[in-house]
C-alpha cells in the first residue's frame, strides 16, 4: 500500500484506486506547531475503505487515531496528504461542495453525555442535520426523526425528551440516530463504546452491525480494545506513534500478528478460554513524546528484538493485500 509520491500526482491504478473505494487516504499527517518543536500527531498514513467496510483503528492514547478519524473527515487540515472520498480529492471542495459531501460523512463521538447538547430536546438533536441540509421540514420532518430514532431502537415519543432523561446508552443510540438521520455512506465513529459499560458495549456494537447491513454503510471504527474491534472490523489498523505499524484481515491479524506491538496488545486482552490466553508480553519503558520521535522505526526504544538499522531506517509498511507490516525484524 505505497503512497504515491506526490498526493497530487496520481497514476492510473491509483486513480482507479480512488474510484473502486469509498474512503481513500494517502501518505496523511498532521504536525501541531508547539513552542520549542511539533506534535507529529499523524505522520504518514495511508490506506483504503470500501463501501459497506469496517476498517477499525487501534491504538494506544497518543497514537494518533483520533486526529485520523478528523483529518479523513476534513474537520482539521493536514499537514501533507490527501483524502479522497468517493473518487474527490476533499482538499479541492469549496465550502459549498464540502457540506454537501459531508452529508454523507458523518461522526459519532466518544462521549455520549458531552456529545449532545443539554438544551435541545432529542427530535431537535436528532433533526439538526436535516435541518442543515434542507432535506425535510414540517411533517416530513417529524417523520424522519421518529424514523431514525426507530433504527436505533427509541420510541418515537423520546423526541419530546431531552438528554439527561436517558441513560448512557441510549444518549450513545442518539448519537447514532443524528448520524444516521441525514443517510450517511461513511460514519467515523471515534471510541464509540469506550465510555459505556461491558453489557451496553455489546448492545451498541450489535446495533452498529446490524445498521450496517441494512444501509451499507462503511465504519471508520476507532478503539484502544483489540476486543471490541473484534466483532465488528473487517481489516484492523494498528497505529504507533502517529504511523500504521501492522494492517490486515480481522482473522490473520489475530491469528498470525507480526509486529511486537499488534502482539503486545493481543497479549493484554483478557479470554475466558484457558487455551484462547496468550503469554503476556511485557513492553521495554514508555511509548516515546511525539514531539520528539526516534530516529528509524519509532517503536524500536520498546523492541526487545531491534536491530542496529532499526535505529536509522523507517521501515515501510509493505506486504500482501491482506496483511502489511512496517517492521524490519519480522515482516510479511
Amino acid at each position: 500500500m505505497s503512497a504515491p509520491e506526490s498526493p497530487r500526482e496520481e497514476t492510473s491504478s491509483s486513480l482507479a484506486t480512488h474510484r473502486s473505494s469509498l474512503l481513500t487516504v494517502r501518505d496523511l499527517a498532521k504536525h501541531f506547531p508547539i513552542r520549542g518543536g511539533v506534535v507529529r500527531a499523524v505522520d504518514g498514513v495511508s490506506f483504503d475503505l470500501a463501501p459497506g467496510e469496517t476498517l477499525g483503528v487501534v491504538g494506544e492514547s497518543g497514537s494518533g487515531k483520533t486526529t485520523l478519524g478528523r483529518l479523513a473527515l476534513r474537520l482539521i487540515e493536514p499537514t501533507r496528504g490527501a483524502v479522497y472520498f468517493d473518487g474527490q480529492d476533499l482538499a479541492t471542495l469549496d465550502s459549498t461542495a464540502l457540506r454537501r459531501t459531508r452529508r454523507a460523512m458523518q461522526l459519532v463521538f466518544q462521549d455520549p453525555f458531552g456529545a449532545l447538547n443539554p438544551r435541545l430536546t432529542v427530535g431537535e438533536i436528532v433533526g439538526e442535520g436535516l435541518v442543515i441540509h434542507a432535506m425535510a421540514r414540517g411533517t416530513t420532518l417529524r417523520e424522519r426523526i421518529a424514523a431514525a430514532l426507530e433504527r436505533v431502537g427509541l420510541p418515537p415519543d423520546a423526541a419530546a425528551r431531552y438528554p439527561h432523561e436517558f441513560s448512557g446508552g441510549q444518549r450513545q443510540r442518539i448519537g447514532i440516530a443524528r448520524a444516521l438521520a441525514v443517510e450517511p455512506r461513511l460514519i467515523v465513529a471515534d471510541e464509540p463504546v469506550s465510555a459505556l459499560d461491558v453489557s451496553i458495549q455489546a448492545q451498541i456494537v450489535n446495533l452498529l452491525q446490524d445498521l450496517q447491513d441494512r444501509l451499507g454503510l462503511a465504519y471508520l471504527f476507532i478503539a484502544h480494545d483489540l476486543r471490541v474491534v473484534e466483532h465488528i472490523a473487517g481489516r484492523v489498523a494498528i497505529m504507533y506513534l502517529g504511523r500504521i505499524v501492522e494492517l490486515a484481515d480481522s482473522q490473520i491479524l489475530y491469528a498470525t500478528p507480526r509486529h511486537l506491538y499488534t502482539r503486545a496488545l493481543l497479549s493484554a486482552v483478557p479470554a475466558i478460554d484457558p487455551a484462547e490466553r496468550r503469554e503476556r508480553i511485557a513492553l521495554n519503558g514508555e511509548a516515546p513524546s511525539p514531539i520528539h520521535p526516534p530516529a528509524g522505526c519509532p517503536f524500536h526504544p520498546r523492541c526487545a528484538y531491534a536491530e542496529a538499522r532499526c535505529r536509522t531506517e523507517v521501515p515501510p509498511l509493505i506486504g500482501s493485500a491482506t496483511h502489511q507490516v512496517a517492521c524490519h525484524v519480522f515482516p510479511v
